[in-house]
Parts: C-alpha cells; sequence; structure tokens
C-alpha cells in the first residue's frame, strides 16, 4: 500500500480504513473533553474543587484497563462492527450524564464508567486488520491510530471555542461536552450500516470461547497467567492513589482491594477452563503461535504508549521550569510531542511494511526510544532550547513509529486471535502509563526520564529473546490452520441447522 492510496477512497478498504479512523478520533475526542473544559468547570460550580478534577483526571483512565480486554473478547465473538457501534451508543449515556450532572456523586460515577470509551482503540485495529492484507497492515494500522489519536488534540483546540462562543453562559461546557456526545452516538448508529466486517463474503474467524486467550502449551498457560495478573492489579494502584487523596476511607479501599483480587482470580479460572481441555487434547503444529512474541508486544505498548501518556503530561511544566519558559510557549513545545504523532505513526507501520522484517524494526525503534529518553534526561538549562525541541521531536518520532510498529505485528500472530491479543497489548499500554505517572509522583524529571529510557531499554531485551519474526507478516493473505477451518465447518452446520 502506498501513501497516496489513502485518496482513493472509492476502494472499499481505503473507505473501510476512514470510517473506522473517524470513529476512533470521536471517541478519544469524547474521552479527552473535560481537560480542555476544566477552568470552566470550576468557575461554573462552586462546589467543584481543582482536587475533584485531579480525581476525575484518574478515573478517566481507571477501567480502560479491564474495559480493553473484556473489548477484545467481545470483538472476537461479535466482530468489531457491532461492538465498535454499541460501545459509541453506550458510552454517550455516561457522557451525557456528566455534561449535565449537578452532583459529585453524578460527575465521578459517569466519569469512571466512561473510561471505558478508551477501549475503542482495539475495536478500530481489529477492523483494519480485517480489510487488508498482511503486507499492508502496518502502514494501515498506523495510519489509523495516528489520526485516531488526534481526537484528543482537537478536543483541546476546539472545545474551548465551542463552549464560548457557540454556546456561551455558565453552561456552555456542559452544551459542547454533550453535542461531542451526540455526535459520538449519532456516528455509532451510522458506523452500523455503513460498514462490515471485513470485504463481503469475508469469514470472520473467531475462537471457540472468548472469556480468555488461547495458548499452543502448558508453559505458554503458566505465561499467561502471569502476564494477566499486573492488568487488573494495576489498579490497585489507582485505587491507593484516590485514597491518598482523601476521596477513599480505608474500608472503602479495602473493599476495592478485595474486588480486584476476586476479579484476578476469576480471570486465572477462566484462562484453566479454557486452556486445560485444550491442551489435554493437544493442539495442532499448525496451529501453535509463539506467546513469547505477545508478552514481548505487551513490552513495547508498556513501554512506548505508557511513556507517551505520561511524557504528555509532564512535558509542558517540565520545559517551563527548566527555560523559565511562559506557561503558553511551553505548551506549545510540548505539544511536539503529540503532533508529530499524526506522521510518525503511520510511518513506523510503513516501514514496518516495507523492510521486509517486522521484528527488526520492532528493535529499532524501541532501541530509539531508550537513546531518546536516556538524551532527554541530560538535557538542563545550558542546552540551547531548539537542541532540547530537536531531541524531544526526534524522540517522540521513535515512540510513536514504535506503537505503530508494534500492531503492525500484532494482526499477523494469531488471525482468530487479533481481538484478545490487541486488546491485551493496548491495556498493557495503559499499565504502562499508570505505573510510569505513579513512579514520577515520587522522582525527579531528570530521574523519570532515566526510568522510561530504562524501561524501553528492558523492552528491547525482551524483544531480542522473545519477538519472533510472524510466519505471514508479508503474506497475501493470513496463515489458516486446521482448527481454523474446523471451526468454520461447525459454524457453517450450525447456521444451516438454524436455517431449517
Amino acid at each position: 500500500m502506498k501513501v497516496a492510496d489513502v485518496f482513493h477512497v472509492k476502494n472499499p478498504e481505503v473507505r473501510a480504513l476512514h470510517l473506522t479512523w473517524i470513529a476512533f478520533f470521536i471517541t478519544f475526542y469524547v474521552w479527552f473533553n473535560m481537560a480542555p473544559l476544566a477552568s470552566s468547570m470550576l468557575k461554573s460550580v462552586d462546589w467543584l474543587t481543582a482536587d475533584d478534577l485531579r480525581l476525575f483526571a484518574i478515573c478517566n483512565v481507571a477501567l480502560t484497563i479491564p474495559a480493553r480486554i473484556i473489548v477484545g473478547m467481545a470483538l472476537d465473538r461479535f466482530g468489531p462492527r457491532r461492538v465498535f457501534s454499541v460501545l459509541m451508543v453506550l458510552m454517550s449515556i455516561p457522557a451525557l450524564v456528566f455534561a449535565f450532572g449537578n452532583t459529585m456523586t453524578q460527575l465521578l460515577v459517569s466519569r469512571l464508567v466512561l473510561s471505558s470509551i478508551g477501549a475503542s482503540f482495539v475495536v478500530g485495529i481489529h477492523m483494519t486488520a480485517m480489510w487488508f492484507k498482511p503486507r499492508d497492515i502496518g502502514f494501515a494500522e498506523g495510519f489509523y491510530a495516528g489520526w485516531g489519536n488526534f481526537g484528543s488534540a482537537a478536543a483541546a483546540i476546539t472545545l474551548p471555542t465551542i463552549a464560548l462562543h457557540m454556546y456561551g453562559g455558565e453552561d456552555g461546557w456542559r452544551w459542547a461536552i454533550a453535542q461531542s456526545a451526540i455526535v459520538m452516538a449519532a456516528y455509532g448508529v451510522y458506523y452500523w450500516f455503513a460498514i462490515t466486517d471485513g470485504p463481503v463474503g469475508t469469514v470472520h474467524r473467531k475462537p471457540r470461547k472468548a472469556v480468555a486467550l488461547e495458548v499452543s502449551s502448558w508453559g505458554d498457560m503458566i505465561k499467561l497467567i502471569l502476564w494477566t495478573i499486573p492488568l487488573v492489579g494495576v489498579l490497585g494502584i489507582l485505587v491507593w492513589r484516590i485514597e491518598n487523596m482523601g476521596y477513599l476511607s480505608a474500608t472503602g479501599a479495602a473493599i476495592c482491594y478485595a474486588v480486584i483480587v476476586a476479579i484476578v482470580c476469576y480471570q486465572i479460572i477462566q484462562i484453566l477452563r479454557v486452556n486445560i481441555p485444550l491442551l489435554k487434547q493437544g493442539v495442532p503444529e499448525d496451529d501453535k503461535y509463539p506467546f513469547n512474541s505477545v508478552a514481548a508486544l505487551n513490552s513495547t505498548y508498556f513501554a512506548n504508549f505508557g511513556a507517551e501518556l505520561a511524557v504528555v503530561s509532564m512535558l509542558p511544566m517540565f520545559f517551563e521550569e527548566t527555560w523559565s519558559l511562559s506557561a503558553t510557549a511551553a505548551g506549545l513545545i510540548a505539544a511536539s510531542f503529540a503532533f508529530v504523532n499524526l506522521v510518525a505513526r503511520p510511518m513506523g507501520g510503513l516501514v514496518s511494511d516495507r523492510m521486509g522484517n517486522r521484528r527488526f524494526v520492532m528493535l529499532s525503534y524501541m532501541f530509539g526510544i531508550s537513546v531518546g529518553f536516556a538524551l532527554m534526561a541530560l538535557m538542563n538549562s545550558s542546552w540551547p532550547l531548539i537542541i532540547a525541541v530537536g531531541i524531544t521531536v526526534f524522540t517522540s518520532f521513535f515512540v510513536q513509529g514504535a506503537e505503530g510498529a508494534t500492531f503492525g505485528i500484532i494482526p499477523s500472530i494469531k488471525r482468530r486471535l487479533t481481538g484478545q491479543i490487541s486488546g491485551m497489548a493496548g491495556a498493557y499500554g495503559n499499565v504502562g502509563a499508570v505505573v510510569y505517572l505513579t513512579i514520577f509522583t515520587f522522582v525527579t524529571s531528570t530521574q523519570f526520564f532515566y526510568i522510561i529510557a530504562g524501561g524501553a531499554f528492558i523492552s528491547w531485551l525482551l524483544c531480542m529473546m522473545w519477538l519472533k519474526e510472524p510466519e505471514s507478516g508479508f503474506a497475501d493473505e493470513y496463515q489458516v490452520s486446521s482448527v481454523d477451518l474446523q471451526i468454520e465447518e461447525e459454524e457453517r452446520r450450525r447456521q444451516a441447522a438454524a436455517t431449517t
């Protein structure tokens, strides 16, 4: 696929790509619609404090992690068209409740539920993989994610203007948020009718059971359990922070910890229920896949997307304090880190497509991230500002490119499990953000940059040891195993029986 092909909107796959990144763009626009209106909210609601908004910011990412896992399972069962449409319509409800909420409880609960909308990322990844062949998937996924992520920046740019000039008054922020929610719900309905799960006639390959990821060996099952525990366990850090901020009592925190432990135990039980019968029966050789590759890509998304979310949160203050800049100038310079996303992420996927070796591209990007953040750790006020900005853009280029390269590999690991693998890797990006942001509260900016550089280097080592080049990474079609064909035949018989 060439870059110019994205303008050929009459091609069904290109049209599907545009429809899907627009859906992703809208969901991220709604997800991040609070921060740019925070000052308006404080002026409008006299009982709301800055600490309340910090709590809402934590809630805004709280359920994204489990939501990405659950949505990943739903994708393999129902397909991305239904899941994306339902997600957009359902999430418009908490967005509207937040817009017109008049109590602390209404705002807190609605923002908590709305955080599930962050799962939209993995839905589009799955839909894009169904429309594009393995040889083109890197650029397609990168283009989708790059423009979709821009939705958060678009919200920051446009929402204050909409609130002030289109609606105005004390409740302008409410109507601006409500408008974004209504647009999302309307697009969710449109998306249902405007697209199919892949080209007409495509077989939606899915696992027999979607409650847990299938693996190929007993050793892989143990590894899956070990990689599953942090996904929900990291919510304990959020509970700890909320308790420390004084919004949760010790008893309430204890209940939350107990719920988290119960969910982890439930997930482990599901893993055992799905995989023990399969492993006892024996997994055919042509159906096996390397779980180590999944683990390696979990680590890359932890180290690149997790670092991106954390750095974007602290970079404006870093520039402002280090070079004594105004808040406006520091914000504009720091924004360069996010704007690079529009080019760097599709570029990461495109390089992954063209180099003929997706593993080498992944390794190169992760090494570049570790070098970039190490250089940022060395920056201080004696450095020329232009050099500091150049290094920041250089680092961002590798961070965003690595994100594109990660999802250039995932669809080729195991076709019928793409939803669950995408959900797991995507969730690890949020785990990284929670871990890095928590660490940042205890260290200086210099120490923080060294830590995330170290995280990227550890991921590079894991990729060196575990990541394998996918067998069908550049083929015309995804690899189909004997189990895929067996499931397809069973589904055909089931549908035939249902119609007679």
